[in-house]
């Protein structure tokens, strides 16, 4: 299909009066009660490109729809005559790759993050020669072939996977499904980090198989590690258990109530020759700092970097109680003198809201502390500054009296 003709067809969407001050100031999403109805627009397949305008007919952009979802629309471009195919995903890839590759000097990183990088509800992690795709929309799963030709000429990867079995892929009327389309794998993978070798598994993992975003804060942890007796909850893969181990710490007392993820930490620390420092237990986390309380064992440094307890709106009320409950038991095992390092990944658990339960955790296990860092994700996790949804991770690290 030629251009023009792609443009003469495309279906247009009208937003309601007044609907357009979000988009125009910036912000990349449309929500459903924001967009006229009419008989046309309920035809509109999910996930057609589609052009916005505003109710009195100015063109506000290009962008993929789905009537289904809360959100209905997403921004791809602010000119309402962007033809999206595989060019206009090479020319993102292509900027996103440059940025990259001036951040960092080996290719293990975010690749594309999401509505940040151009690409709405969609996410690509780099292994090396190895790519980890997420797509979340009905937008961009409908452009996926486009999609991974612009991955083919810019990248040329060994591997590609697709890890689209995320629960929001539900509310755009997706399947959920992970399969490789491009190569192959033979178990783990590994992922080089601050000169420290760790090992993934991108089908059987969470998320994509592993948390770019905390690269640079577990290197922060990590300089309060040294001679220091550590313990690391929600260990994942043992980011923050290596780098800590590395950093010269005594002893590293690593807890996940997942075994595969316990095994990748282990793999990790004898990959790294720290293995006779670290002792890993498989428990859940409030029982087990509860009975390390109860038993009058303290650390040095503690870190707990929990799943997301708030995952909607609805779980903000009982999510915040979580977050405090887990400072206050954390705390109470951090020797005089040591540090806690705390974080959320949940976005719908503000920074505030996050900095006010952790505080009250603190007065609740009655340490006196100060605020020495207060973290985001890496900068291959950028901000899109007009959608504070996508500043979703929260570090506060203290020392504690």
């Amino acid at each position: 299909m030629s251009a023009a003709l792609d443009l003469k067809q495309r279906p247009t969407i009208r937003l309601r009066p007044k609907a357009q001050k979000r988009l125009l100031n910036g912000y990349p999403w449309v929500f459903s009660n924001e967009i006229e109805v009419s008989a046309e627009t309920k035809q509109i397949p999910a996930g057609t490109i589609v052009r916005i305008e505003a109710n009195d007919g100015q063109p506000l952009g290009t962008a993929i729809y789905n009537r289904q979802p809360l959100i209905s629309a997403r921004l791809l471009s602010t000119s309402a005559k962007t033809i999206v195919d595989e060019v206009f995903f090479t020319e993102i890839l292509q900027k996103a790759l440059s940025l990259r590759e001036t951040l960092f000097n080996v290719p293990y990183y975010r690749l594309i993050h999401a509505e940040a990088d151009g690409i709405p509800g969609t996410i690509i992690d780099r292994y090396g020669d190895t790519l980890v795709l997420q797509v979340n929309t009905a937008g961009i799963e409908n452009l996926l072939p486009a999609l991974l030709t612009a991955l083919n000429n810019v990248l040329d990867p060994k591997t590609v996977v697709l890890r689209n079995d995320t629960p929001s892929r539900l509310l755009e009327g997706l399947e959920c499904y992970d399969k490789v389309v491009k190569g192959e794998l033979n178990g783990p993978i590994k992922v080089i980090e601050h000169d420290a070798t760790f090992f993934a598994e991108l089908q059987e993992g969470q998320k994509t198989g592993w948390f770019f975003d905390q690269r640079d804060n577990r290197k922060l942890a990590a300089r309060f590690a040294k001679d220091a007796d550590v313990l690391d909850c929600y260990s994942f893969a043992g980011g923050f258990t290596v780098q800590s181990a590395l950093a010269g710490a005594r002893s590293v007392t690593t807890v996940d109530r997942s075994q595969a993820a316990l095994d990748l930490a282990a793999k990790a620390a004898t990959e790294n020759g720290v293995a006779d420092k670290c002792t890993f237990i498989k428990a859940e986390v409030f029982n087990h700092l509860a009975k390390l309380a109860n038993d009058g064992v303290s650390f040095d440094l503690v870190i707990v970097d929990p799943p997301a307890f708030v995952k909607s709106k609805k779980d903000i009320q009982q999510g915040s109680k979580g977050y405090r409950k887990l400072a206050r038991l954390a705390a109470k095992l951090v020797k005089p003198g040591g540090y806690l390092v705390v974080a959320s990944c949940s976005h719908h658990m503000d920074i505030d809201n996050f900095a006010d339960q952790t505080r009250k955790g603190l007065l609740d296990a009655n340490r006196r502390s100060r605020l020495l860092f207060t973290r985001g994700a890496g900068p291959d996790h950028p901000v899109h500054p007009f959608l504070p949804e996508s500043e979703y991770l929260k570090l506060q690290l203290y020392t504690l009296d």
